[in-house]
C-alpha cells in the first residue's frame, strides 16, 4: 500500500512552533502571516510584518535593530505553501563580545606595559614609559609627576599627541591640581567624578588641548614610599573614566610605580658603589726614583667594580710602602673591609713602620672589629730608596715571585699567618729581605690570579707553575707591560667563565 504523506493539521503546526526557544513567524505563499509563537511576539510587539526583508534569500541571516534591541533574522522556505522567519534577540552577546574585546585590550595594554616598564633601570625612562603608554588606551593627555627633590621642587614628564614634555614644578604647586598632592602623599586614589577638571592649572596640560572634561589622579606606589603620581587627562566631550578603566588605572599605576621604584633603587645603590669605589680604588701609583711601579685590580662583581682585593702605595719618611691584601668575600662588603685595612695602614705609619710590626698592629684591630668574618691576606713591602732593597712581611698571602732580569723566577720564601683568624690575637710571620739587582721584578698578587679555573675543560685551576711560566717570558719587559701580558694571560684561561677578585703589582728597578 502506498504511503500518503499529509501536512500537518493547524494545531500540530501551533504546537511545534510555540515549542520552538526562538521567534518563529510562519507565513503562507502570499506572504500573510499564518503563525506567530510567544516567543516572536515578545521580541516584535504589534506588526511582525515590519522586520520581515523578503528579499532576502532562503537560508540568508540578516541582523536589524528594534529600539535598544539587536535581532538576529533568518528566511526559510518550506515547498510551495510556507515560509518560516527564525528571530533571535542578541542584544546580550554583542555586549558580551564587546565586554570580552574589552578586556583583551586591556590585557594586552598591561602586557606592553610589563615589557617596557621592566626594559630599564633608569627612573626617567621609566617615568617616560608610563606616560607614553597612558597616552591612547587611558587619556589624551597624561603626566607622571616624580617625588619632591631638592630645593623644594618636583619633577613631571607629560605625554600627549604633541609630543613628550618634562620640567619642574614647584612643590605647592601641586596643590592647584585636584587631587595630586594627596596621591603624591600615598593617599589611596579618589573616583574621577569627585575631582573638577575646570580647576586644573594651565602648566597641567599641553599647549592647545582645550578643554579638560575629566581628570583622573592616582599614586605610583613604591617600595613603602610613593613612587610618584599619575594625572590623566580627557577632553571634553570624550567619555568618562568608568569603573573599568579606574580599576585598570590603579592595576597600571601598582606596575609603573614598582618600576620607577626599583630604578630608584638601583640608582641609588649605583651611586652609593660609584662613591665607594671612587674612595676604595687603588690610587694613582707614585714616581718612585729608580723604581718602575704598575698594578691591575678587577673585581668579581664587574657591575660594582669594586671587591675584596686591594694595593696601595703609601709614603713614608724612610721610603714608600708596597701593600697587596685580599679579604674574605667579594662585592660592596668586602670592599668596605678592604677600606678599612687600607685607612688603618695609614694611621698606623703614623706610629710604626717596620712591616713585621704593622702586621701585628694590624691583626689586633681586626680581632677588635664587629664587623663578622674581618679575615685578611696581606703583603707589606718596604723599599729603600736608591738601595733596590725591599723588607717583605707576608700574612696568609701567596709568596711573592722574583724574576731576575735573565728570565729565573723565584719563589721568596716569606710566610706568615691569616690575619684576624685566631682570636688569641697570636700570629707567625716569616720575614724576607729582596735585593733587586737592575732589571729585576718583584711580583705581588692575590689568589685570585692562581686560583682562575678555566682551561680547556673550564675546571682546571691556573696554578702557580703557569703564572711562573708565564712571568719568566716577561724578562727585559718594562713593569706596565708585565701586568699586562700577565692579566691577558688569566683572563683568556679564563675564557669568560666566573672568576675571584684579582689583582697584580709589579715592582721593577730600572737598568
Amino acid at each position: 500500500m502506498d504511503s500518503v504523506t499529509h501536512a500537518p493539521s493547524t494545531e500540530v503546526l501551533r504546537a511545534i512552533v510555540e515549542a520552538a526557544a526562538d521567534g518563529v513567524v510562519l507565513c503562507d505563499a502570499d506572504g500573510a502571516v499564518v503563525l506567530v509563537n510567544g516567543a516572536a511576539r515578545e521580541m516584535i510587539p504589534g506588526d511582525v510584518t515590519r522586520l520581515l526583508d523578503r528579499s532576502r534569500e532562503p537560508g540568508e541571516t540578516y541582523e536589524t535593530t528594534l529600539g535598544d534591541r539587536l535581532l538576529r533574522v533568518r528566511r526559510e522556505i518550506f515547498g510551495i505553501v510556507h515560509q518560516a522567519w527564525y528571530l533571535r534577540d542578541v542584544t546580550g552577546e554583542g555586549a558580551r563580545a564587546d565586554a570580552l574585546r574589552a578586556e583583551r585590550e586591556r590585557t594586552r595594554f598591561l602586557v606592553e606595559a610589563g615589557r617596557r616598564l621592566s626594559a630599564s633601570l633608569n627612573t626617567r625612562r621609566c617615568a617616560r614609559a608610563t606616560a607614553e603608554l597612558a597616552t591612547g588606551l587611558l587619556a589624551d593627555a597624561a603626566m607622571v609627576v616624580l617625588p619632591p627633590g631638592g630645593l623644594r621642587r618636583t619633577a613631571w614628564l607629560r605625554s600627549s599627541e604633541a609630543g613628550l614634555e618634562e620640567g619642574e614644578i614647584p612643590v605647592a604647586d601641586a596643590d592647584q591640581v585636584p587631587g595630586l598632592a594627596e596621591a603624591l602623599a600615598g593617599f589611596p586614589p579618589v573616583p574621577s567624578r569627585w575631582l573638577d577638571p575646570h580647576q586644573a592649572p594651565e602648566w597641567l596640560l599641553p599647549a592647545g588641548f582645550g578643554p579638560v572634561g575629566h581628570l583622573l589622579v592616582t599614586p605610583l606606589p613604591g617600595n613603602g614610599v610613593p613612587a610618584g603620581a599619575l594625572v590623566l587627562a580627557r577632553r571634553e566631550g570624550c567619555p568618562g573614566f568608568d569603573d573599568e578603566t579606574e580599576t585598570l588605572v590603579r592595576v597600571f599605576a601598582a606596575r609603573a610605580g614598582a618600576a620607577i621604584s626599583a630604578a630608584v633603587l638601583y640608582q641609588e645603590q649605583s651611586a652609593t658603589n660609584a662613591i665607594l669605589a671612587g674612595d676604595l680604588r687603588p690610587p694613582p701609583l707614585p714616581v718612585v726614583e729608580g723604581l718602575e711601579l704598575a698594578g691591575s685590580l678587577r673585581a668579581a662583581q664587574q657591575t660594582a667594580l669594586i671587591g675584596g682585593d686591594f694595593y696601595d702605595v703609601l709614603p713614608t719618611p724612610d721610603g714608600p710602602l708596597v701593600t697587596l691584601g685580599d679579604v674574605c668575600g667579594k662585592g660592596p662588603r668586602a670592599a668596605v673591609l678592604a677600606g678599612q685595612v687600607r685607612h688603618s695602614l695609614r694611621a698606623l705609619l703614623l706610629l710604626e713602620r717596620d712591616p713585621e710590626q704593622l702586621m701585628h698592629l694590624i691583626n689586633k684591630a681586626l680581632l677588635a672589629s664587629y664587623t663578622p668574618r674581618s679575615h685578611v691576606t696581606l703583603v707589606l713591602a718596604a723599599i729603600r730608596p736608591g738601595e733596590g732593597v725591599i723588607d717583605l712581611a707576608v700574612a696568609g698571602h701567596p709568596a711573592p715571585l722574583l724574576l731576575r732580569a735573565d728570565g729565573v723566577v723565584e719563589e721568596i720564601d716569606a710566610r706568615g699567618t691569616l690575619l684576624g683568624a685566631i682570636r688569641s690575637g697570636s700570629i707567625t710571620l716569616r720575614t724576607a729581605t729582596v735585593d733587586l739587582a737592575p732589571g729585576d721584578l718583584l711580583l705581588l698578587y692575590s689568589d685570585g690570579i692562581t686560583e682562575a679555573f678555566g682551561g680547556p675543560t673550564g675546571r682546571e685551576m691556573y696554578g702557580s707553575t703557569r703564572l711562573k711560566a708565564a712571568l719568566s717570558t716577561c724578562a727585559g719587559m718594562p713593569a706596565t707591560a708585565v701586568v699586562e701580558r700577565l692579566e691577558q694571560l688569566n683572563s683568556d684561561w679564563l675564557a669568560g667563565g666566573v672568576f675571584d677578585d684579582r689583582a697584580l703589582l709589579a715592582i721593577r728597578r730600572s737598568q
